[in-house]
């Protein structure tokens, strides 16, 4: 049985190419006003701006912000990299994140089966929290934790971790619900169940082996703990 639920935030509750091809593009122009010299720019982090798309080993799909911006380094001009990291964080806060399936509903209806509820992002948290905050589903999640929250980041289990402690609950009884290898890799790593959606970057075949089961979104989670529920009563 499944007693709670942790979630990784783009690419699983809001879909990851409408959300953040945006971002890429505002912050790569705000550094980069020549065309060229933001072309190879945006190719340090894996970014088509033609097609809005990113590559599947960008860092922008899994990494933290240090990490984005340590790939973007050497292509800027000292005075442009100091404040690098903060400018990012206040462009991921204005995101205009679109949600992968209606939220609202569906942690409403999460909530009511007596579940908890985290987050665990590689994100920083305030952005995350302004995020929820802004679909009108932060008062649903019990946790809420980003990379700079004191328990690290993925693909470590820290932050899954926290959540189990923090609940009092059993990791075997916790589903990791993420879109990337990071994500499966952490909830491994925290004994926990790990369930793959498809509204990132990475494909079925690349998820399904580190995965216990693979789902098109978050949408289809409550049909799968009904089968649970069904399989424990016949059992």
């Amino acid at each position: 049985m499944i007693d709670g639920l942790i979630f990784d935030k783009d690419g699983t509750l809001f879909d990851f190419r409408q959300s953040w091809g945006g971002w890429a593009a505002r912050l790569l122009a705000e550094l980069e006003p020549d065309a060229d010299r933001r072309a190879v720019l945006a190719q340090s982090i894996g970014f088509d701006a033609a097609r809005m798309d990113f590559a599947p080993d960008s860092p922008v799909i899994a990494a933290t912000a240090p990490e984005i911006a340590e790939a973007m380094l050497p292509h800027l001009a000292p005075e442009a990299a100091s404040s690098l990291v903060d400018r990012m964080n206040l462009l991921a806060a204005e995101a205009p994140t679109v949600e992968a399936v209606p939220l609202v509903p569906l942690f409403t209806a999460l909530k009511a089966r007596g579940l908890k509820i985290g987050l665990a992002t590689n994100d920083t948290e305030i952005p995350a929290r302004t995020h929820l905050r802004k679909h009108g589903v932060l008062e649903l999640f019990d946790f809420v934790a980003g990379y700079d929250s004191g328990y690290g980041g993925k693909p470590a289990p820290g932050q899954l971790l926290a959540f189990a402690g923090q609940m009092g609950l059993d990791p075997s009884r916790i589903a990791m619900v993420g879109d990337s290898r990071h994500d499966m890799e952490a909830g491994r790593a925290a004994g926990m169940t790990c369930v793959a959606v498809l509204t990132g970057i990475a494909l079925q075949d690349e998820l399904a082996p580190h995965a216990d089961l693979v789902l098109d979104h978050i949408g289809a989670l409550p049909g799968w703990l009904d089968s649970l529920s069904g399989a424990a009563l016949t059992a």
